[in-house]
């Protein structure tokens, strides 16, 4: 079964490694060793992930009927370097197999 929550995670997931990539590789490679493409491709890259990270979100607020302050939480994690993994951990814990553990 795939949920907008599941696919919302795995992009969560290769959203934030794209932007690890994108800041401790591709812009040490731009800057110390000049190599300017390293910066335009992983920026493509998460962009398009980051696209598909917001658009997923609006989906899955409105498949879960999460809270807006829960949806603003999770956008501005996008933004945060490691605060995706986060997310997902999180949302992880949500899913109803594991009620019995979050309670």
């Amino acid at each position: 079964m795939n949920s907008s929550l599941s696919i919302f995670r795995k992009v969560a997931v290769a959203e934030g490694i794209s932007y690890l990539l994108l800041l401790f590789v591709a812009m040490p490679l731009k800057y110390l060793a000049h190599f300017d493409l390293a910066v335009k491709y992983t920026g493509w890259v998460h962009g398009i992930l980051f696209i598909g990270y917001v658009a997923l979100l609006i989906i899955a607020w409105q498949e879960q009927k999460w809270k807006f302050g829960k949806v603003a939480l999770i956008f501005v994690a996008s933004l945060l370097p490691f605060a995706p993994f986060i997310v997902d951990r999180k949302l992880k814990d949500e899913r109803p197999e594991n009620a019995s553990r979050i309670l």
